[in-house]
């Protein structure tokens, strides 16, 4: 047995790539969210591993049979649901690139291509996202390529929790105060959990319809008042270009103005919405990045490379460095003694590192600046479409004011009441509130949707408000399937009120 044989490896390796080219061919028709119950593989595969070798046409034809109707399709055209899971040729190429290197880029000396690579590339990015220079190699800060925000989140934090500390004693962690809105991601939550902040010191601040769901600068600025009063020490703020529930946008520079005055870390989370800022018309969206001390986005969720690759800058690297440094006899060498290059398994919590660079950097070759922007352009140009049909119609309205390419919408509690309730707000078997007989027919509404498996949203939870998003990214997406979405929406909508 040769299991690196190159010439099969070339005959197995252009089977795969016919499999998965067919696949994207065909993608359009498979239900988008996978239509099987729960321990449904389990019947159909052997309870043990195989004792003898199979031919990759039987794998792949099992493939196809048992593991296909038990994938939910991110690539598929008619994927609206979570956050887009965009990948390309180049994000795909790149990753095949990466694994088929298969090395291991913990350090410099062992890979120095990898680590030079992501330096470059990250000031690549860093130059077209028009970062201040102070979060770039070329001035005095950096950018490290990682799994995903809950990394970027966690390395921060372990960074800004021992800056802190520092400076007032490490026996005083249970001081130490972070800082979200309701709105932002749960990572934050298992990040500092992870890193000892008490969870009572977690402040959660409200954020309200009236202002879009976005945080306020009063508001954190009167929680972090009132913890200073009670001898606490505010440490963390984490501010989101583009929640994850409405894709709200935090007012990023009076927040920093208010952390500044705390010397607190200030994280920009800019998972989703940090792509679209390469185009000079959402470049604000970020203004007030020069007073943050780091900044993080995901290319994988809507800059066509492929799972997973979230690009984080910091200011000062050596805060993360002196954080996550590890010094072992095994991994001594000249050149990390040198201090002249970059090791980046002390800029990550892990050791081992994939090779990320290579598909980012392919996809900005590949297509290059000016047709990312459009690419990204032409999503929020079918995000106004898909708004444009929702308030046609008046049964249904737009929650939140649109950001980008997601779109929040539902039934109105008009719409509702009037096949559920008696006309006084109350439903004639029930006796429960109109708002809530609407937030359960929004949620019957989108099951039923998905439940065809002709496209997939998802939804969210705001102001008590059952919402459903329509989240359009998928690389293969074009106007025809926004307007195909609608239609599947009206329909069931339609089968729902008149039931």
């Amino acid at each position: 047995m040769n299991p690196l044989d190159p010439k099969e490896f070339r005959r197995q390796g252009y089977m795969i790539i016919d499999f998965l080219a067919d696949y994207y061919q065909n993608i359009g028709k498979y239900p988008v969210l996978s239509q099987v119950e729960p321990g449904y593989l389990r019947n159909l595969i052997p309870d043990f591993a195989p004792l003898s070798p199979e031919p990759i046409e039987t794998i792949l034809q099992d493939l196809q049979q048992h593991i296909v109707p038990g994938i939910t399709h991110w690539q598929s055209p008619n994927y609206f649901a979570y956050f887009p899971s965009s990948g390309s040729t180049a994000g795909f190429v790149g990753e095949m690139l990466s694994t088929g290197f298969n090395l291991v880029g913990f350090n410099w000396v062992s890979s120095p291509a990898a680590t030079e690579l992501e330096s470059v590339v990250m000031d690549w990015l860093g130059q077209v996202l028009k970062l201040p220079k102070a979060f770039l190699f070329s001035g005095s800060g950096g950018g490290v390529l990682l799994g995903t925000t809950c990394e970027a989140i966690l390395v921060t934090l372990v960074a800004a929790r021992d800056k802190t500390l520092s400076q007032i004693g490490r026996e005083n962690i249970s001081q130490l105060v972070v800082y979200v809105s309701d709105q932002t991601h749960c990572a934050i939550q298992k990040a500092a959990h992870i890193i000892g902040i008490h969870p009572k010191n977690l402040r959660v601040i409200k954020t309200m319809k009236s202002t879009s769901f976005t945080l306020s600068p009063e508001s954190l600025s009167s929680a972090i008042r009132t913890d200073v009063e009670n001898g606490l020490v505010p440490c963390y703020l984490c501010v989101t270009v583009g929640t994850t529930s409405t894709t709200a946008i935090d007012p990023l520079g009076p927040l920093c103005m208010v952390a500044k005055k705390y010397a607190m870390w200030v994280h920009v989370d800019a998972a989703y919405a940090g792509s679209v800022c390469i185009c000079p018309e959402f470049r604000h969206l970020i203004d007030g990045v020069e007073d943050a001390n780091s900044f993080s986005f995901n290319a994988h969720k809507w800059f066509l490379t492929n799972l997973d690759c979230c690009c984080l800058w910091v200011k000062d690297p050596a805060s993360v460095i002196k954080s996550l440094s590890t010094h072992s006899g095994y991994l001594e060498n000249s050149a990390t003694d040198s201090k002249q290059v970059v090791d980046y398994k002390d800029w990550q919590i892990t050791l081992s590192r994939r090779f990320r660079a290579l598909k980012l950097w392919l996809v900005l070759r590949s297509y290059g600046v000016a047709n990312l922007r459009n690419f990204l352009r032409s999503h929020v140009e079918m995000a106004k479409t898909f708004e444009g049909l929702v308030r046609r119609d008046k049964r249904f309205e737009i929650f939140v004011p649109r950001n980008l390419a997601m779109v929040c919408f539902r039934l109105l509690p008009s719409a509702v009441a009037k096949i559920s309730s008696n006309g006084n707000g109350k439903v004639q078997n029930g006796g429960f509130k109109t708002e809530d007989v609407a937030n359960e027919t929004n949620r019957r509404l989108l099951d039923s949707i998905n439940g065809s498996g002709t496209v997939y949203m998802t939804h969210a939870i705001v102001g008590g408000v059952f919402v459903i998003r329509c989240a359009i990214g998928a690389t293969l997406t074009d106007t025809t399937h926004v307007i195909m979405a609608w239609k599947t929406v009206l329909e069931h909508a339609d089968a729902i009120l008149s039931y």
